[in-house]
């Protein structure tokens, strides 16, 4: 991988990440277009500790008070009630899912999955998801000429089952095109929780999960020594940079704006690499980056 290639995808990787319209999707269709080698579930799991370090910082009140919480409680019985320390106990009960499914679909994760036409036919499929989800929360946000607005969940009423289906949601951005944030930002806003309320959990699940991914490849990659460690490295600094850029942006427009313009760009970008992929102008099976 070159220097060059390491700023592109470090830019994309952090521009994605926290969007609805999955970063390791375009990664993959990134190197596919720009004729590359696929940068491989390895470099994107690096990659996503630049992302998620951007996550720590942005949250890191929210995660001080919750660890702080969460580690009292272990020995203060007073202390379980609390909000903060519920909220550890639950982020590790919705991590639970993508851990034993990461671990389960490997092989697949890192071969099958990173077919093309697989994640065109995620982006377009899980866009119509969201944007169903949306809908459903704008109507109830707004109401209508012959119904009030309805009250939306907030964190506050989490709780395990709840916490789970997230944890569920989650797993399913295992696919490339599916979306972490659009997978468990979506499924918050079917369990009824408003969209700040939704997508702030959604931040603080990835932590444990995307840090574990990330830390689980360093180790491989140090093993086998197929990783290109200095473009990788840049490419992770880059990505933490754009990220913690967006996360500030998205958090605020999410508040009061509508996902349809993620959706539709989804529905588009599936439908135009199926089509490329029909025509035999675009290989569904790029070659593995060899470092």
């Amino acid at each position: 991988m070159s220097w060059f290639q390491s700023l592109v995808l470090g830019l994309v990787q952090g521009l994605t990440e926290f969007l609805p319209v999955s970063s390791s999707a375009h990664l993959r269709l990134t190197a596919a277009f720009a004729g590359w080698d696929d940068p491989g579930a390895a470099f994107t799991a690096i990659t996503q500790l630049g992302t998620e370090a951007a996550v720590l910082i942005y949250f890191r009140k929210d995660v001080g008070r919750i660890l702080s919480a969460w580690f009292r409680s272990l020995t203060d019985k007073a202390m379980r009630g609390d909000h903060d320390a519920r909220m550890g106990w639950l982020v590790i009960v919705g991590s639970i899912p993508i851990g034993v499914l990461g671990i389960t679909l490997k092989d697949q994760i890192e071969g099958p999955f990173r077919d093309l036409r697989v994640t065109a036919t995620m982006l377009i499929v899980m866009g119509v998801v969201i944007g169903i989800a949306d809908r459903l929360a704008a109507r109830d946000e707004t109401g209508g000429r012959h119904r009030a607005a309805k009250r939306r969940k907030v964190l506050e009423d989490l709780n395990t089952k709840d916490g789970l289906l997230y944890g569920v949601c989650q797993a399913m951005a295992l696919i490339p095109g599916v979306s972490r944030s659009g997978a468990t930002i979506s499924g918050g806003l079917f369990m009824g929780y408003g969209r700040a309320a939704a997508a702030r959990y959604s931040f603080l699940l990835a932590m444990p999960a995307v840090l574990a991914s990330g830390a689980f490849e360093l180790k491989d990659a140090a093993a086998e020594g197929h990783v290109s460690w200095g473009p990788t490295a840049f490419a992770t600094i880059i990505a933490f940079a754009v990220g913690y850029a967006v996360i500030s942006w998205f958090m605020k427009f999410i508040s009061h704006k509508s996902f349809m313009p993620f959706v539709w760009y989804r529905i588009a970008l599936g439908s135009v690499i199926i089509g490329l992929v029909g025509a035999d102008a675009l290989s569904p099976h790029a070659a593995e980056s060899s470092g």
